[in-house]
């Protein structure tokens, strides 16, 4: 037996509980893993909820992302990977693979290398955020140069990482966030500008900013009503990536801006990638390159031990944290 964090009913962090299950060898197309750290997401909180993509299967396992040592392979599963430090691409079923484990089955597909500078508690910290920022960013809007980047939730990992990417790719880093209170933190981090969107008037000081022109690109994770004001602020030609539905509220498409401004409207996951190896390997490269010589770092916000499973996403679920949110194996 081996010990894993499961639920037994939908509902939040105070489901989860520590418990015994059985030990089960790696198959085809699969590893085993002893977990050192998993890095969480909102996609659990959602999933844990019955809301996300995949729908639990009860008593139903979770984790998505993390880190560890590849214990043993399966029967037609390169063996050399035995012994090496991987990290996963988010992507598989949580159900039936999911890392809040000391020891887990993963799709071999979904693991790759780290760079060596890298903790385990940080290897389990950059592919959710990085590849999701990468294929947005980078890949779709092509961000360059000069270009205004609307970042709302801006604190958290997936912010945080498009904050530095902008950065990276020459853009002009507007972090969204909805009080002031971690306003010197983002501006610490990278942000070119901080707005407190439940303090401040978006459109005022977006026009402040941009010298009128207005955002090219805007990278949402919240959806609903509030992506009309987000509309209102985008430039002509723009382009509205959302990536989540934070605000649990439908949202409308902006039509009247959209028609008026020609702006692009999509939506958009890291999910898009997973089943696309060529595009997904650049990405992987981009990122891999960019974390091993220090260009892009991420930041943890605060590390539980495995026994505080359940603290650690009532944790995230508070919105007080800057960053990654890990727990240790």
């Amino acid at each position: 037996m081996s010990k894993a964090v499961r639920f037994h009913k939908l509902g939040g962090p105070e489901n989860l509980v520590l418990e015994d299950v059985p030990l089960r060898e790696p198959g085809a197309g699969e590893v085993k893993l002893s977990v050192q750290a998993i890095g969480l997401n909102r996609a659990e909180l959602l999933y844990m909820q019955g809301f996300y993509f995949e729908k639990p299967s009860l008593p139903s396992r979770i984790g998505y992302e993390g880190a560890g040592i590849v214990e043993a392979v399966g029967p037609d599963v390169d063996p050399s990977l035995a012994g090496r430090s991987m990290s996963a691409i988010p992507g598989f079923s949580q159900n039936r693979y999911g890392l809040l484990a000391e020891e887990a089955i993963v799709p071999v597909e979904a693991l790759r290398e780290y760079p060596p500078n890298l903790s385990p508690a940080e290897a389990a910290s950059i592919w959710m955020q990085y590849l999701t920022a990468w294929g947005a960013l980078v890949h779709y809007a092509k961000v360059g140069r000069g270009d205004f980047v609307i970042i709302p939730a801006a604190s958290s990992s997936v912010g945080l990482a498009a904050i530095q990417m902008t950065k990276l790719e020459g853009g002009i880093a507007i972090a969204a966030t909805r009080t002031l209170k971690k306003r010197e933190e983002l501006l610490a981090f990278g942000a070119d500008y901080v707005i407190a969107t439940e303090e401040e008037d978006l459109s005022r000081r977006v026009n402040e900013i941009t010298d009128g022109k207005g955002s090219r690109v805007i990278f949402d994770p919240v959806g609903g009503p509030y992506v009309e004001k987000l509309a209102a602020v985008a430039a002509p030609g723009g382009i509205i990536i959302e990536y989540g539905g934070l605000s649990m509220q439908p949202t409308p498409f902006p039509t009247r801006p959209a028609i008026s401004k020609g702006l692009t409207m999509r939506g958009y996951s890291l999910m898009e990638f997973r089943n696309n190896r060529p595009v997904l390997d650049i990405g992987t490269k981009y990122v891999y390159d960019r974390l091993a010589d220090g260009r892009l770092y991420p930041k943890i916000a605060k590390t539980f031990p495995f026994a505080q499973s359940a603290e650690a996403y009532r944790y995230l679920e508070s919105n007080q944290q800057i960053g990654k949110v890990v727990i240790t194996v």
